[in-house]
């Protein structure tokens, strides 16, 4: 395995197998069903995508958890950095009222610090490009992305911020700026280019409620995977995670939330609360079936996170 703590995205190279999960946002009954159903570390390798936290009611527990496990299992599980993994925005969306009523607000500077340690990108056996957001168009080789120096605050625009806030677009051509004035809009285009350059097969990010978990864009060179069903309770989403084997074949686990009454039942027996289905596709040699459709996204910014990172 090639990794430089040093740099701000990340090579993984040689793991057997690995499964990418998508937000989680302080669902933590989901994320140990996510740990059920893909295997707990060290017996399966997970790469996170970032926003551990906010909205949800146990952001703590949730990144407790995953740090505990990156502690413990260092070479097994891998966290990146999302756009709720900064200051000025989980200042407002939860996470800092979770930390103040719970223990205090020293707690919260903490976590902090380490966010802004984190690696913001990660690319799996050269060939799968993966971070929270998307594409930036101040973003022409991958070294300026190694060479962000860390630990680093969130700034308010450029590589870092489009990093975590971008997102795709079928109907544009080049660049757009996003409805809410915050990053960019990018298209089929630009997808193309970026890993026609570096010799790429896939883009995989988060940073948008799918209905069914995850989306495939631009012809099956990007998708996106959300990890937190029923979003905020009032989304009736699925959640997924995405399995790549060691010859770059992908699987989608479609994950259902039970009920809050069922979570309070049930939460002995984790299992039987979840539905997982597997859907196999090919990154390399993708079949001409879609997957999946085409299911209307979400983004942060539609549901009142438009307030910029000031």
């Amino acid at each position: 395995m090639s990794i430089d703590i040093n740099n701000s995205h990340l090579d993984i190279d040689n793991l057997l197998e690995r499964l990418l999960e998508g937000n989680i946002h302080g669902q933590y009954t989901d994320l140990l069903h996510h740990f059920e159903s893909g295997g707990f570390p060290p017996k399966s390798n997970y790469l996170f995508l970032g926003n551990y936290i906010d909205r949800g009611r146990q952001s703590l527990e949730t990144i407790c958890l995953l740090l505990a496990y990156k502690t413990k299992y260092p070479d097994n599980i891998f966290l990146l950095r999302g756009n709720h993994e900064c200051a000025s925005i989980n200042r407002i969306y939860g996470f800092y009222e979770e930390c103040k009523r719970r223990y205090n607000i020293k707690l919260w500077k903490s976590f902090n610090a380490c966010f802004n340690c984190l690696p913001v990108a990660a690319i799996v056996a050269g060939k799968i490009f993966c971070c929270q957001g998307g594409l930036s168009p101040d973003l022409h080789s991958l070294e300026q992305i190694q060479q962000i120096q860390r630990p680093i605050d969130v700034p308010d625009a450029g590589l870092l911020f489009d990093l975590l806030w971008s997102d795709p677009d079928n109907d544009l051509k080049r660049w757009s700026e996003n409805d809410a004035g915050i990053s960019f809009r990018f298209g089929v285009d630009i997808v193309n280019e970026f890993l026609n350059r570096h010799k790429m097969d896939l883009i995989c990010r988060a940073h948008q409620v799918i209905k069914d978990g995850y989306e495939f864009f631009a012809d099956r060179r990007l998708v996106t995977i959300f990890s937190a069903p029923d979003y905020l309770g009032s989304f009736e989403n699925a959640g997924a995670l995405m399995s790549v084997d060691e010859n770059l074949m992908c699987s989608f686990m479609i994950l259902h939330s039970s009920s809050e009454q069922a979570n309070e039942q049930d939460n002995k027996n984790l299992k039987a609360d979840c539905q997982a289905q597997s859907v196999s596709d090919s990154v390399i040699n993708p079949p001409v079936t879609k997957v999946g459709g085409c299911q209307k996204c979400v983004s942060c910014a539609d549901m009142n996170d438009s307030a910029s990172p000031q």
